[in-house]
């Protein structure tokens, strides 16, 4: 079982203190074997394994418990005395009323209680109803590069072979504790998706024409890397001869980003200090849904490059934004706290013209903020005027950006 460290120690810090602890993330990036590593954690350091109460509720095992008194009725029987018991429950919102049952734990018993699902509007919306102020979010994603290399000996990996793996697998851990070719794993990320959009989209929000649901999903891997509004979405399909209300395509798309299927980010006017409110991009959840999806597509791969930083610049706990400087555009602006990073990604910079698309916005901007030119170029990497040019992998393998 690999280490996530990256995320227990976010965890950590928050054992037993007063709140309930709510690891978000897409179906199958991994939530379960963090509560396993949690539940190793808390023996470790003298926790009696009694006194650890697990439920997953993707197990039959647990399938009668799906209801919140059932739920409550099986935990109270595993409680005695008044020592300090810990409660972990894996996709919490399989049950009826689960925020109720959430609530009576802290209230009734000597509990510290853990809890993932795979909506995050589910989660936060239910939660902030009934404990508001008394639970921390932390957001679980798909394997990072660095993760993924955990499960090669490093004494026979390449970087670059590596990297390639990574950009057509993705980050699903399944994918890489066995051994698939490029067909059944995007079978087997097509299966993830499927489900994601089932049960963290369509029952959740009650949508109706799963058809178009699938087709708008299409429509935003399609322009991966593209501005996007609403209404661009409603346009396309208006070209098509099919009329879409454009209340419905907002709806479908805050339905997929609460199921983890993308991440939506922002622009943001470098200039003028403020994010803009119009024509965000959006980003797969993990950048192998897109291959999932639609096949692998070589005419996407820019973009399915800047999904991987993206993410990485996500999990590292920074707020990203697509900046806007002028009538120019930065791929990234992450600010986390006050730290700042500029980055431009593409896929190779052959012409002089894509060397100055690419470097000539970051030279504009007039702070001392580390600002970085990110591609899959094996030979030329070079520094221009304070603007760092350097090979994806080893960008995603930074101690510190």
């Amino acid at each position: 079982m690999i280490n996530r460290n990256l995320y227990l120690n976010q965890i950590i810090p928050f054992i037993d203190k007063p709140l309930i602890k709510v690891l978000a993330g897409i179906r199958r990036s991994g939530k379960s074997m963090l509560m396993m590593l949690l539940r190793e954690h808390l023996i470790e350091n003298g926790i009696p394994k009694e006194r650890i109460i697990y439920i997953n509720f993707e197990s039959f095992e647990f399938q009668e418990l799906s209801n919140a008194q059932k739920l409550y009725e099986f935990i109270r029987e595993k409680i005695s005395g008044t020592e300090r018991y810990y409660i972990l429950i894996d996709e919490i919102q399989e049950v009826e009323s689960w925020e109720k049952v959430v609530n009576a734990l802290l209230v009734d018993f000597n509990s510290d209680v853990y809890i993932t699902g795979s909506n995050s509007r589910l989660l936060s919306s239910e939660l902030a109803t009934y404990i508001a102020g008394r639970y921390v979010e932390i957001h679980v994603q798909t394997l990072s590069f660095a993760e993924q290399l955990l499960f090669s000996p490093s004494g026979t990996r390449k970087l670059d072979d590596e990297f390639n793996k990574y950009l057509h697998l993705g980050g699903f851990p399944v994918l890489h504790i066995g051994e698939y070719d490029t067909e059944s794993a995007y079978r087997i990320i097509h299966d993830i998706y499927s489900s994601a959009i089932m049960r963290d989209a369509v029952q959740r929000h009650n949508i109706r024409d799963i058809e178009l649901l699938e087709r708008v999903v299409r429509f935003v891997f399609d322009n991966i890397g593209s501005r996007i509004s609403a209404k661009n979405i409603a346009d396309y399909f208006k070209s098509q001869y099919r009329k879409v209300d454009l209340n419905t395509v907002y709806n479908y798309l805050n339905a997929l980003e609460s199921a983890f299927i993308f991440y939506r980010v922002p622009r943001y006017d470098i200039k003028g200090k403020e994010i803009l409110k119009t024509l965000e991009k959006f980003y797969p959840g993990d950048h192998a849904i897109l291959f999932g999806v639609m096949g692998f597509k070589d005419r996407l791969i820019s973009g399915v490059l800047e999904n991987i930083v993206m993410l990485e610049l996500k999990r590292r706990g920074y707020n990203v934004f697509v900046g806007k400087i002028e009538d120019k555009e930065i791929d990234f602006v992450a600010v986390k706290n006050n730290q700042k990073i500029y980055v431009q990604v593409t896929y190779k910079m052959s012409e002089q013209s894509t060397i100055d698309r690419e470097f000539g916005p970051l030279l504009d901007v007039n702070d001392q903020y580390p600002k970085y030119v990110v591609s899959m170029e094996e030979t030329w990497r070079d520094t221009m005027e304070g603007v760092r040019h350097i090979h994806i992998a080893d960008f995603l393998l930074l101690d510190e950006f």
